[in-house]
């Protein structure tokens, strides 16, 4: 039996369907919230706010924070500052996937409950009870980890995830397919595939995959459309939602493993990959974790898959490949350390990591 595991399922309230956030006040009155701290973004916010109408409550006072656009430690700095100042009783956040990090661990920091309204079908942030950190300039800075702390609520509404940029839906559904790339193998093993809360986490992984590759072209094409349909709502929602109960039922053993370990890797010493967004990162880091198990035969299983939604395989292919061989040591040596990276059932030596980077960018030089 496992000691170590940590579950935390998600957000105390759920709800994703048209008409959804007028239920928002209800969730705000449970918390008998008086003083609200909204933080938004610009774009998404400008597109948020008609469909937002308890901001005319008479009930609740509300303060607006426009954030810098990172999730960072100065960021939550700015939010903490403000929270004490206004006393503040309850943070709502209507964003993305870097504003809902930020949002979720500021309210660690103050201990306030908080709630989110995301505009993006980008990746699983919402749910997840961890942030990740960048430096205001675009550089990775690592994860917080927040157990004790989640949502409470989680609530938003079709017509307005699809009126995002179809790019972030599409990084959305790489990093949801990395949830079964990155935790197949280690669940998989004699001594963790009969532990009831990883068996779920490896279902739940394994739903993700398959809705993944079997119904994104549809999914897509209906998002251009800006047509709410099922396959844009059951993916919309297996990315922002359903993804998020693979870590949180499996903890470490499908959290995250070396693909996202690799984002992270040349977030924090490849300047020039800032320009893509995190799942693209992530879609890179899959190939990579796969090279890495040397399962060849899946990478040319995904080929076509990635060519169709235009998702990057190698550091060459994203014009990013360091000429510099201190910058591959560098990557090697930050991916080495990460401890999740270890669960994977493989030879894992800086040796071995460096090789399969350089066998990757080989193994895919004329596709």
């Amino acid at each position: 039996m496992l000691t170590d595991l940590k579950v935390k399922v998600g957000p105390q309230v759920y709800r994703y369907h048209e008409g959804a956030i007028d239920y928002v006040p209800e969730g705000l009155k449970e918390y008998k919230v008086k003083r609200l701290l909204l933080v938004h973004g610009t774009v998404s916010w400008e597109k948020a706010k008609p469909k937002l109408p308890f901001l005319e409550d008479a009930h609740l006072e509300i303060f607006y924070h426009r954030y810098t656009g990172e999730c960072s430690y100065y960021g939550a700095g700015l939010i903490a500052d403000l929270v004490e100042e206004l006393a503040i009783d309850f943070i709502l956040g209507v964003g993305g996937g870097k504003l809902a990090d930020l949002v979720g661990y500021a309210a660690h920091v103050v201990n306030r409950p908080f709630g989110l309204i995301p505009t993006l079908a980008s990746n699983c942030a919402p749910w997840t009870p961890l942030s990740v950190m960048y430096k205001e300039s675009g550089e990775s800075e690592g994860k917080s980890e927040h157990y004790l702390r989640q949502a409470a609520f989680l609530i938003t509404d079709p017509t307005l995830v699809i009126d995002a940029p179809v790019s972030y839906f599409i990084a959305g559904l790489a990093d949801t397919l990395a949830k079964w790339i990155e935790s197949e193998a280690i669940l998989a093993q004699p001594h963790l595939k009969n532990e009831p809360f990883l068996q779920m986490a490896g279902y739940t992984a394994k739903l993700c995959e398959t809705a993944i590759l079997t119904q994104s072209k549809q999914a897509i094409e209906d998002m251009k459309r800006q047509e709410v349909t099922d396959a844009f709502c059951h993916l919309s929602e297996i990315v922002i939602a359903v993804a998020g109960m693979v870590g949180g039922l499996g903890d470490k053993y499908a959290r995250n493993a070396a693909a996202h370990a690799m984002h992270d890797a040349i977030s924090k010493y490849l300047p020039e990959s800032h320009r893509f967004l995190h799942g693209e990162k992530v879609a890179y880091g899959m190939f990579y974790q796969l090279a890495l198990e040397e399962k060849w035969t899946v990478i040319d299983q995904l080929i076509p898959f990635y060519q169709e939604l235009h998702l990057p395989m190698s550091l060459h292919q994203m014009g990013i490949f360091p000429e510099d061989a201190q910058v591959i040591d560098q990557l090697v040596q930050f991916i080495d350390s990460k401890e999740k990276v270890h669960l994977i059932p493989v030879l894992i030596t800086k040796e071995r990591l460096k090789e399969a980077v350089l066998d990757l960018e080989n193994y895919l030089k004329e596709v």
